[in-house]
């Protein structure tokens, strides 16, 4: 059993979507392996679930400032960004943390603070952008996987590499595969055929036996692997999506 305690005046609504969060709505039980590899990740790893935030900005922000840079660059502009714009939250926190900014916060950031943390104006106008219109990208949470998707696709700058990213946490969606990722169709390619030249056509082709299914069955692969080592491949030169 676990026991949920909330603070401040969003405690309410925490509690009553604190099992989402754990994935108590995701339904893992439809999946059914097609692949050796995928079967053995499943069994290992079988009470792996797919949280539901039900918040649209509190993911997509932090996916835009992962686009073309590397987890690194992007977890510092992150973290420099909440450090001086979010709010400590309520009740006992690790020091330090900080309740992610309301969306006209971000609208409020001088253009400076966004090249201090390493954010390039491309990425950083996306977010200002999703910003004005954030109450329209918040119905977003309510809608099926591709209606959602469509929609978050409406602002420039954003594309199905966000997208996908951004529904992955806000609907739990397990079918939100990521594509034009530099990595993920390199890996999906090698540990389901041993390639090293994964393209997202290809990634696609493996992952046809899922559908529905195909976000969770690449989670799956990431986990039980075999994965190949990054520096041993090459991006592919071509991408389908934009980001």
């Amino acid at each position: 059993m676990i026991r949920g305690e909330a603070w401040g005046p969003g405690a309410t609504w925490t509690l009553e979507v604190f099992p989402a969060l754990l994935g108590a709505d995701d339904d893992p039980a439809v999946f059914v392996p097609r692949h050796h590899t995928v079967a053995r990740a499943h069994r290992e790893h079988a009470g792996l679930r797919l949280p539901r935030t039900g918040l649209v900005m509190e993911s997509l922000i932090p996916s835009v400032l992962e686009q073309r840079i590397t987890t690194g660059s992007a977890h510092y502009a992150w973290r420099c960004l909440l450090a001086r714009y979010g709010e400590p939250p309520p009740g006992p926190a690790p020091q330090g943390m900080r309740v992610t900014p309301a969306p006209q916060v971000w609208r409020m950031i001088p253009s400076w603070e966004w090249h201090r943390a390493g954010v390039d104006r491309a990425r950083a106008t996306a977010i200002l952008r999703a910003c004005h219109r954030a109450p329209r990208l918040e119905e977003a949470a309510a809608m099926p996987l591709p209606d959602a998707t469509a929609r978050l696709q409406l602002i420039a700058g954003i594309g199905p590499w966000t997208a996908a990213e951004t529904l992955q946490r806000t609907l739990g969606a397990p079918d939100a595969l990521t594509l034009g990722d530099l990595h993920l169709p390199v890996q999906i390619g090698y540990a389901l055929t041993g390639r090293h030249d994964g393209t997202d056509e290809l990634m696609l082709q493996l992952l046809a036996p899922y559908p529905g299914q195909r976000h969770r069955a690449a989670r799956l692969i990431l986990l039980g692997g075999p994965l190949p080592d990054r520096r041993a491949h090459r991006a592919p030169h071509s991408r389908i999506a934009h980001l």
